[in-house]
């Protein structure tokens, strides 16, 4: 007889090619910024004076043609943006660190990542900027604990982009940005002219090729468009490590991979009871029991410390999961049997958020397993799919015995481990800092 044990197969960072990728692109930015002159303390100071607006240029062209491709390899289903770290707004604290270090940009010169650059080729001023970064990073430290609420609520908005602020396609954010960074470099140029004497007649003709290649790119991606869950959801794998054991041979691993629909027809993300209340007590997990059930059926009766979210809205809280929830987070997608459940978990997944799981038979059958001795709870055959199996005689939500069953009591339960952690995207910042 077979005895198949499953996990998920991960890929590890800890492949060497990828620490070379991350070399060669950490020498050709540092490469870039000395190349652009961003080395040099006059040069950067100097775009304040309206004389020579470089950095802004360089930085605005790095910017507008990263996103242009980012969107580009989107649009086409090459990358999944949702699979991309978008650093958190805290907007109060964003505005008052963005003005500090504005004041120390104009003072000093430099910005931290140019103060590197600067560093790295023997400016004595790069580092006595570089020394005073590290002090105030130390004062920071030693002072946080008196400002700690403030600066991690004060205008929190969490995984927030310029398309869901406005509501609009990516694709039209993706060109705005582009012509209003076209119409910087224009007025840069200008203002070069006015008060740094600079011949425009002199600069390369290939910069309005730039321009113009640019803004067409653009165009293709906002044409393109994003794809539709459908396009998402079908693309999606699995890949599943099989060790099968027989008898008196050697055990034979075997990878598998699977699309989205045979994880569901193969019950590979179905959890039971037993399983699911396990986790709560599983130190290497942390469990988020995501209700989908109306308000109505929540209120009657759910699990504890289960979170209601609505089918018609698990789409709103997909920025929020994927960038707040710790890296051995589980979810647990329950409805009254399965349908909804179902759903919530196609939407998760095309939106690729990792580690989710449906509870198997949904709030009924928990019902069933754990609260079979509970008196009050009593059958409801006129129930239809995905309805309430059961009359409640008040709506005490979560106050039923069975809602949070007892550990001691259920301590030596038995369950197919389904439950296992996928590696989670890495979390890196961006700009010139």
């Amino acid at each position: 007889m077979n005895f198949p044990l499953s996990e998920f197969t991960t890929v590890s960072a800890a492949n060497p090619w990828t620490y070379v990728v991350f070399a060669v692109i950490g020498f050709a930015f540092g490469y870039v910024l000395e190349m652009s002159g961003f080395g040099n303390s006059k040069k950067l100071a100097a775009q304040f004076y309206f004389t020579d607006l470089t950095v802004l240029k360089v930085m605005f062209t790095a910017i507008v043609v990263a996103m242009v491709l980012l969107f580009g390899a989107s649009a086409l289903g090459i990358l999944n943006f949702g699979q991309v770290w978008v650093n958190p707004t805290w907007l109060a604290s964003g505005v008052v660190g963005g003005l500090i270090m504005g004041v120390g940009f104009i003072i000093g010169g430099f910005c931290p990542g140019t103060s590197v650059a600067a560093t790295a080729t023997g400016k004595i001023d790069g580092m006595f900027y570089l020394l005073g970064g590290f002090f105030g990073a130390f004062l920071f430290g030693e002072t946080e604990r008196y400002f700690t609420h403030w600066w991690n609520n004060a205008g929190y908005y969490g995984r927030l982009t310029l398309d869901q602020v406005f509501g609009i396609p990516a694709g039209v954010v993706v060109v705005l940005i582009v012509l209003m960074a076209l119409f910087m470099f224009w007025g840069a140029e200008q203002l070069e002219r006015i008060f740094g004497k600079k011949d425009l007649g002199k600069e390369p003709k290939l910069r309005i090729t730039g321009a113009v290649t640019l803004f067409g790119l653009a165009a293709i991606v906002m044409f393109l468009g994003e794809p539709s869950f459908e396009q998402r959801y079908n693309k999606l794998t699995f890949t599943r490590t099989e060790i099968i054991q027989v008898e008196g041979q050697e055990p034979v691993t075997n990878t598998i991979t699977y699309t989205a629909d045979q994880m569901l027809s193969r019950r590979l993300v179905f959890v039971t009871p037993a399983e699911a209340f396990k986790a709560k007590y599983n130190q290497q997990v942390k469990p988020i029991y995501l209700d989908v059930r109306s308000e109505a059926d929540y209120n009657l009766y759910h699990l504890e410390g289960a979170v209601n979210v609505p089918l018609e809205r698990i789409e709103e809280v997909i920025p929020v999961l994927l960038s707040e929830s710790p890296e051995n987070t589980v979810f647990l997608v329950m409805s009254n049997d399965e349908t909804a459940a179902v759903q919530a978990w196609k939407t998760l997944a095309a939106d690729t958020v990792p580690n989710v799981y449906i509870l198997e038979g949904g709030i009924n059958n928990w019902i069933r397993f754990f609260g079979a001795e509970e008196e009050a709870l009593l059958p409801n055959p006129q129930a239809g799919d995905d309805q309430l199996g059961f009359i409640f005689p008040a709506a005490l939500g979560s106050r039923y015995e069975s809602c949070s069953p007892s550990p001691i009591k259920y301590e030596k339960l038995e369950f197919v481990e389904k439950i296992k952690l996928e590696l989670r995207r890495d979390k890196s910042g961006g700009g010139c800092g």
